[in-house]
C-alpha cells in the first residue's frame, strides 16, 4: 500500500464521525493527517483558524467538527447550536480557500430537510418546506454550510481550481458516541438505558411515544467510508450526479426501522430480558425519516454494516469506556 504525502486536516477528529474518518484514512495508507484539539485550535476563532491554515500547508479538509446533540440539547441551547456551527464552518471553509486548499468536504445532517418531506428524502427536498422546530437553529447552520461550499465553488471553482463538496448523513451511531442521559441521540440513549436496566434488574423499560415512528441508522465507520469515497470521486463524475446549487449527497443505508423494533434489538444486544413498554402520552416526533440514497449508490457506494452487527460493536465500545457509562 502506497502512502500519500498530501496533508489532510480532519476537523473534529475527537468526535464520533471525525475519529472514524481518521481510522479510515489511516487504513487507506494516509499517513500525514493533521489534527487539533479544541484547546489547540478554537474553530470559532477566525484569526486562529487563519493562522493555522496559513502555516500548515493543508491539501484536503474533512470538516466533521460540529456542536451536536439530541432534542433536549437543541431545545435548551439553540443560540449555541446556531452560532458555534455557523462560525466553525464559515471560518474553516473561508480560511481553507484563502490558504489555497483545493479539496474540502463538509458533513451536514439529515435534519436539513423539511419536517414533512416526502419519504424517502431526496436531495432536491432541501428548502422546500418548514424545518423541524426543535432543531431548526442547528439545521439552518448545516444548510448554510452546504451553501458555503456551493458558493465558493460557483465563484472560485474555475478561477482557483477548488472543489468543495457536502455529504448529509442519516442518524449515526458507533464507537465514540455520546451516551449522556439527557443530551444523546435515540440509539445511544437506548443502549445506556437498557444496560442500566439490566444491571438494576428492572422489570421493564419504558420508551417515549408509541414506538411506531421509523428511523434510519448508519454505523459510523460506514459513514467515514462513504465520506472518503465521495471526497475521492473524480470531478467530472461528481458533477454529472449533482447540480451547482444542489451538490450535497445523502449518506444512509436506505432502510429504516421502528423505534420499538430498534429498542427490542438493543435489549437483545445488551442482554436485557425485561418488558419493553411504550408511553403514548410522550411525543413521537417526525413519523418517518428515511434518506433517499440512490444518488450515492449510482456513485458506487453502499453501506456494509448491518444494524445487528453495528449495535454489537457499539455496545462493545460502550462497555469499554467507563467514562461514557458514568457521565
Amino acid at each position: 500500500m502506497t502512502t500519500s504525502s498530501k496533508r489532510i486536516y480532519v476537523a473534529g477528529h475527537r468526535g464520533m464521525v471525525g475519529s472514524a474518518i481518521v481510522r479510515h484514512l489511516h487504513a487507506a495508507g494516509e499517513a500525514d493527517i493533521v489534527m487539533r484539539t479544541h484547546a489547540q485550535l478554537d474553530l470559532t476563532n477566525q484569526a486562529a483558524v487563519r493562522d493555522f491554515f496559513q502555516a500548515e500547508g493543508i491539501a484536503e479538509v474533512y470538516l466533521a467538527a460540529a456542536k451536536v446533540g439530541g432534542i433536549h440539547a437543541n431545545n435548551t441551547f439553540p443560540a449555541e447550536f446556531i452560532y458555534e456551527n455557523l462560525m466553525m464552518e464559515a471560518n474553516v471553509i473561508h480560511q481553507a480557500f484563502a490558504a489555497g486548499v483545493k479539496k474540502l468536504i463538509f458533513l451536514g445532517s439529515s435534519c436539513i430537510y423539511p419536517r414533512m418531506a416526502p419519504q424517502p428524502m431526496s436531495e432536491d427536498a432541501l428548502l422546500t418546506g418548514t424545518l423541524e422546530s426543535t432543531n431548526e437553529p442547528y439545521a439552518i447552520a448545516k444548510i448554510a454550510g452546504i451553501k458555503l461550499t456551493e458558493s465558493y465553488n460557483r465563484q472560485y471553482g474555475e478561477s482557483h481550481g477548488i472543489d468543495y463538496r457536502s455529504v448529509m448523513p442519516t442518524n449515526l451511531y458507533g464507537p465514540g458516541d455520546n451516551y449522556h442521559p439527557e443530551n444523546s441521540h435515540v440509539l445511544p440513549a437506548l443502549i445506556r438505558r437498557f444496560h442500566e436496566a439490566k444491571l438494576n434488574n428492572a422489570p421493564s423499560v419504558t420508551i417515549w411515544g408509541t414506538g411506531t415512528p421509523k428511523r434510519e441508522f448508519l454505523y459510523v465507520d460506514d459513514m467515514a467510508a462513504a465520506t472518503v469515497h465521495v471526497m475521492n470521486l473524480d470531478a467530472e463524475t461528481y458533477r454529472q450526479h449533482t447540480k451547482p446549487m444542489q451538490s450535497h449527497i445523502n449518506v444512509g443505508c436506505g432502510e429504516d426501522v421502528s423505534i420499538l423494533d430498534v429498542a427490542k434489538l438493543v435489549a437483545q444486544t445488551v442482554g436485557y430480558n425485561g418488558e419493553i413498554l411504550t408511553d403514548p402520552s410522550k411525543p413521537d416526533g417526525t413519523p418517518r425519516k428515511l434518506m433517499d440514497v440512490s444518488r450515492l449508490e449510482k456513485l458506487g457506494w453502499e453501506a456494509s454494516v448491518s444494524l445487528t452487527d453495528g449495535l454489537r460493536l457499539a455496545y462493545k465500545d460502550f462497555l469499554s469506556n467507563q467514562s461514557l457509562r458514568t457521565a
